[in-house]
């Protein structure tokens, strides 16, 4: 039993991944792992050995992963991260190499008829997803992490949409998402270029939230996940919706304000702000940090 145990520590270190996860339940498929542990939903690409590059059935255990997340009555938020020190190396070119360019293309079907090649891009989740990032996250895999609400990056992060350099056309979203998130000129910039990004650019121009030192993005994701699920989720996921139809949808400024009001007073929170500015007057969160809320 102590062996036995020992070589599950071992393994868990050597996949990067907190001790404390191993308490988690989980799921495990060939390629993508899922765990729930409380509140958090974590997804996991389970390719180290391809830097977690993503294949056809990689793709489609992604989607299922993030359909199981947000049919999850249970959890609130998402992590999501690759196992063995990389995010994600975008699509597998081994695999992309053996297969005709037209055929490939013509399989990917049009949106809203079928998932785009790394899987769950198109799909319009409707809880948080935080992204924990170490080593490479480039070509599709940072179309991928491109998804994510929030991303936390490690020093040793690479960004970039190496796929310029093979011709490989972003199909997973990398358009339409990365000019919202760092602007029209620096997104240009990084597709027409397709050069490598480190972390504290990253940060600088938005692309990530946080960067921490490497081996702990996947902590203070979850730290931030256990911090987003304390809140009154009601309030927080109309919110955020609201907050993805003024980018993406609303026609105008007047449009995006009345959709906020209109969700909003939908939303009972009379009783959560009233419990809320109580629980402020007994001094929790009034001290500007947030570390009162979490266990």
């Amino acid at each position: 039993m102590a062996l036995s145990l020992l070589s599950r520590q071992a393994r868990l270190r050597a996949l990067k991944i907190p001790l404390a996860l191993a308490s988690a339940r989980r799921f495990e498929n060939t390629l993508v792992e899922t765990e729930e542990d409380g509140k958090i939903f974590f997804v996991s690409i389970a390719r180290p050995e391809k830097r977690n590059a993503v294949n056809a059935e990689t793709a489609k255990q992604l989607s299922e992963a993030f359909r199981a997340f947000e049919n999850h009555d249970e959890c609130s938020v998402a992590v999501f991260f690759g196992k063995g020190g990389s995010f994600c190396a975008g699509y597998d070119l081994q695999e992309l190499s053996e297969r005709d360019p037209e055929k490939f293309l013509k399989s990917v079907p049009p949106v809203g008829e079928g998932d785009a090649p790394m899987g769950p891009s198109r799909l319009k989740l409707s809880k948080p997803v935080i992204g924990a990032i170490e080593g490479h996250a480039v070509a599709g895999g940072m179309e991928l992490a491109l998804i994510c609400d929030l991303r936390v990056a490690a020093e040793n992060t690479v960004m970039g949409i190496f796929n310029r350099r093979f011709g490989v056309p972003l199909l997973d979203g990398g358009t339409a998402r990365l000019p919202y998130i760092v602007g029209l000129s620096r997104a240009l910039d990084l597709i027409m270029t397709g050069r490598p990004v480190s972390a504290q650019e990253a940060y600088s121009m938005g692309l990530v939230n946080r960067v921490v030192p490497n081996g702990k993005a996947l902590d203070e994701a979850i730290k931030l996940a256990k911090l987003i699920a304390r809140f009154p989720q009601e309030s927080l996921i109309t919110e955020r919706k609201s907050v993805y139809y003024s980018v993406f949808n609303a026609e105008s400024f007047y449009d995006a304000l009345s959709y906020e009001h209109s969700k909003g007073v939908k939303v009972q929170t009379i009783k959560d702000s009233i419990k809320g500015a109580k629980e402020f007057l007994e001094g929790k969160g009034r001290k500007g940090s947030f570390d009162d809320y979490l266990d």
